[in-house]
């Protein structure tokens, strides 16, 4: 769990880091942050059940928010074939950076929700 851990609070880190250039970084810099500190604190040690159920929580719900938006993972799945995300992201293509945002905050609740079950065995 330690290398598990110390990865994705690297990620975590690097990814809020380039949040800066976004239109909305007050919102994903701590959104990504959380996880980075609750995986620090796990690589430390100090694992805080709470803490993970909450942000899995408030990921998820803010998943489903980005999943069923207008222009959200959905309608890219459905009305623009799953168009490849890794693309540069335009104007006119909203719907591949809502797509991002739903898979980063997919990731942040999985590697939370491991984090939780692997405190509430200890």
């Amino acid at each position: 769990m330690k290398l598990f851990n110390i990865i994705f609070c690297i990620l975590f880190v690097i990814s809020a880091a380039l949040q800066y250039n976004d239109p909305d970084p007050w919102l994903w810099m701590p959104i990504y942050l959380y996880g980075a500190v609750l995986c620090w604190l796990a690589f430390r040690g100090k694992y805080y059940p709470r803490a993970c159920l909450l942000g899995v929580g408030a990921y998820v719900l803010y998943g489903l928010y980005k999943l069923f938006e207008r222009d959200g993972a959905w309608d890219w799945l459905t009305k623009h074939d799953a168009e490849n995300i890794a693309a540069a992201m335009k104007a006119e293509t909203p719907w591949i950076e809502d797509t991002r945002e739903f898979f980063g905050l997919i990731i942040l609740a999985g590697v939370l929700a491991i984090n939780y079950l692997h405190a509430k065995k200890r």
